[in-house]
């Protein structure tokens, strides 16, 4: 079962001892999440209406910050995140993100949580979330997204998920101008997405971390 593990950032996040690592950056979760996914990918993006999907739901902390920032910007998203492994709601408890979200945002957080996986849910009238509980490995597509927040966990653990073939179906996936969004920023994740067709920048990263990646699908048009 995972265990609670305080980050330097004052945020709580988990350590998982099965895969032996842990779920966000020991040098802050919050601060990981806040610039990976939200200040990389959903600022980043230009469009008021976003799918979302994101490989690995986790704890669920880039999803409710992403609810936050849809309530702020006005934004109307549907976001689907792909889990294999859920925790259990007696560990997401003891998370404890009190100092860190307001009671209403508590709230919504509980019911992202509680709902039922495989069935979308409606927690604002902008805001629909879909938790698929599935390996990404054999997972089709159905639909386009806009933004993918690819969180697995690192590339020497779960080697397969970052695969040039995993990250070509994700490039398929995606909408023109289509953004990926990650913490990771190995030489074989940049390789692998720019064979998969990404243009990737290398961004700073957040405190204790030099870099992070975006990728985009960006079309480029030849003219004769």
């Amino acid at each position: 079962m995972p265990e609670i593990f305080k980050t330097a950032d004052g945020s709580n996040t988990l350590f998982s001892p099965e895969f032996n690592e842990h779920y966000h950056s020991t040098y802050g979760a919050l601060n990981e999440s806040m610039q990976v996914y939200i200040e990389n990918g959903l600022k980043y993006c230009k469009e008021k209406t976003l799918n979302i999907f994101e490989l690995g739901f986790g704890t669920g902390l880039n999803a409710i910050l992403t609810y936050i920032e849809s309530i702020k910007s006005n934004l109307t998203i549907k976001y689907n995140a792909i889990e294999l492994y859920p925790v259990k709601h007696e560990v997401i408890s003891g998370l404890d993100y009190r100092e860190i979200f307001t009671m209403d945002e508590l709230s919504i957080f509980n019911k992202m949580h509680n709902s039922q996986w495989n069935t979308e849910i409606k927690l604002s009238k902008n805001f629909i979330l879909k938790k698929i509980e599935s390996d990404f490995d054999g997972y089709i597509f159905k639909e386009k997204f806009d933004l993918i927040f690819f969180d697995a966990f690192a590339p020497e653990t779960q080697p397969n998920l970052w695969s040039k073939e995993n990250f070509l179906k994700v490039y398929n996936s995606l909408n023109p101008n289509g953004i990926l969004t990650t913490y990771s920023s190995k030489g074989i994740v940049k390789r692998n997405l720019r064979d998969a067709g990404f243009v990737v920048s290398r961004l700073p990263g957040p405190n204790g971390k030099r870099h992070v990646l975006r990728a985009e699908k960006k079309l480029i048009f030849n003219f004769f």
